[in-house]
């Protein structure tokens, strides 16, 4: 064969194999978002700041970014290539880090989806997902940030964040405790059990609408946290907050709305305010799309403190459910409604030129939201 048969052959097999592959295209694979219009009707009327600007810190209500995101000062020196602590060295505080194994919890002992498979739709309801799984072990990674600021001994305001351990938000809180901005807090970042979406490890822990993570962190990962870091831990739930992105930004709102006494701010990116609730709870049937469909219009108002985010590019029908509950633009347009019309402290920003928990929307915005869910908590405390 010479060399132009060769070329042809080659162009001929390897169109094949892209077709075999889009005809064997996984069901979870997402279609591309479409870019969604903030001022579309029934969305919320908000502000549209100058590009590159971020909301004041101390305002409540609805703001829209520009298309630019460049990075606030404050995460200057955050590497996000590297999702540890490599880049400790630039922090002022100490960062310390352990391993958690499956078998010690008492809580998740470990799940995983049984292989080549995602799910198939309830035949009797559209709006349930019928899937399968098989106990399965895990290690998850904890990374503590301490400012030098602690003082031995003392009970500290701390942050509990999802889906770690994550460089960038103790470089933000590092530069923020130094400005005056916080108080001077610990940041524990806490890896997930592994996997995605119903029927996996962290699905179950982010998904699912009880107090059950919050319960987890309290009783198995707060103790090893205060025995590896030296440190004491706040029992004051003004002075401990939440945070994540995507289902991680559900479970923070989850943590605070089923364990008020726990936790009273949240801070979320992207938020999975949708139905990936397993396994199914009809006192929830439609997960976390529950908190504006029913949960947040019928229930007394709550001492919770809220930063929400959404992309004009977030998801929108990521999997076989087309039950009208799986767009997170409306999902979060709808949250933003609720705790308006509620009386709610919360600020929700739509950026522009964003996709779904978008690094340069993070590296941005966090250290305004940070600064806004610690509103009310004096930085000298």
């Amino acid at each position: 064969m010479n060399t132009t048969h060769r070329f042809a052959f080659l162009l001929v097999f390897f169109g094949f194999l892209a077709s075999v592959a889009a005809q064997t295209k996984s069901p979870t694979s997402r279609p591309t978002p479409p870019t969604r219009d903030p001022h579309t009707p029934g969305y919320v009327k908000a502000e549209q700041l100058p590009d590159g600007a971020t909301p004041p810190p101390d305002q409540d209500g609805n703001f829209i970014l520009g298309p630019t995101h460049n990075p606030a000062p404050e995460m200057s020196s955050s590497d996000t290539s590297k999702p540890d602590t490599s880049n400790e060295a630039a922090l002022q505080g100490s960062v310390t880090e352990f391993t958690m194994n499956s078998s010690d919890s008492k809580i998740y002992p470990g799940i995983a989806r049984d292989p080549n498979t995602f799910g198939t739709v309830d035949p009797s309801d559209p709006a349930k997902l019928v899937v399968t799984s098989h106990p399965a072990p895990y290690t998850r990674k904890v990374a503590v940030y301490v400012p030098k600021q602690y003082v031995p001994g003392t009970p500290a305001p701390f942050i509990v964040d999802s889906d770690g351990p994550h460089q960038w938000l103790f470089t933000a809180i590092d530069h923020l405790i130094a400005e005056h901005k916080l108080p001077p807090m610990i940041a524990i970042s806490i890896g997930n059990g592994g996997g995605d979406a119903q029927s996996s490890e962290r699905g179950l822990e982010y998904d699912t609408m009880s107090g059950r993570y919050a319960e987890f962190v309290e009783t198995e990962v707060l103790p090893l946290v205060e025995e590896k870091a030296h440190v004491r831990l706040t029992h004051d739930p003004d002075g401990r907050a939440t945070m994540g992105g995507s289902s991680g930004g559900a479970c923070a709102l989850i943590m605070a709305w089923y364990r008020p006494d726990l936790y009273r701010r949240v801070l979320s990116y992207s938020g999975t305010f949708v139905n990936q609730q397993w396994p199914y709870d009809p006192k929830t049937p439609h997960g976390a799309w529950e908190f504006h469909e029913h949960l947040i219009p019928s229930t007394p108002l709550k001492p919770i403190r809220i930063w929400m985010e959404v992309g004009d590019r977030d998801l929108l029908n990521p999997n076989v459910l087309h039950d009208g509950m799986h767009d997170w633009v409306l999902a979060n347009e709808n949250m933003a409604k609720v705790l308006a019309a509620k009386g709610y402290h919360y600020q929700f920003v739509f950026a522009r030129n964003a996709g779904h928990v978008d690094r340069a929307v993070v590296q941005q915005t966090l250290p305004e939201a940070l600064e806004y869910v610690w509103q009310g908590y004096p930085a000298k405390r």
